[in-house]
């Protein structure tokens, strides 16, 4: 499973995982939750969450210094995923570059993936 958190991206997660982390609680032990829900305009819609610990059938990656927990149902969605963070005066926000999505909504949010239906279902 590949998941690519550009510099900022793995910056930006860093610091909400700090933030999120009472100061007599270890930072290791959270990490970020990846995972594709229905939704969103395109059919599927991107979920990030900060978590203590990954659910038992969740893939856990080390990307730098975050540790990220994909669900595996999402995994085959976001195989290949590169997350950037920007930051500008229009917007402000989580960039997914996804090689499955066969077309996105103007959010940035949102994708749809071939001809799946919005289950979190493989599209090959």
């Amino acid at each position: 499973m590949t998941v690519t958190l550009t510099e900022k991206a793995e910056f930006r997660l860093r610091s909400f995982l700090v933030g999120s982390t009472p100061s007599n609680n270890a930072v290791a032990t959270k990490g970020v939750r990846l995972s594709v829900k229905d939704g969103g305009c395109s059919g599927y819609e991107y979920a990030i969450e900060i978590t203590s610990k990954p659910q038992p059938d969740d893939l856990v990656i080390e990307q730098g210094e975050v540790l990220l927990y994909v669900d595996a149902k999402s995994a085959p969605l976001l195989e290949g995923i590169v997350i950037d963070f920007i930051d500008g005066v229009m917007e402000s926000g989580f960039k997914f570059t996804n090689p499955n999505a066969t077309g996105n909504c103007n959010c940035g949010k949102s994708f749809k993936a071939g001809d799946c239906t919005p289950n979190g279902v493989p599209c090959n």
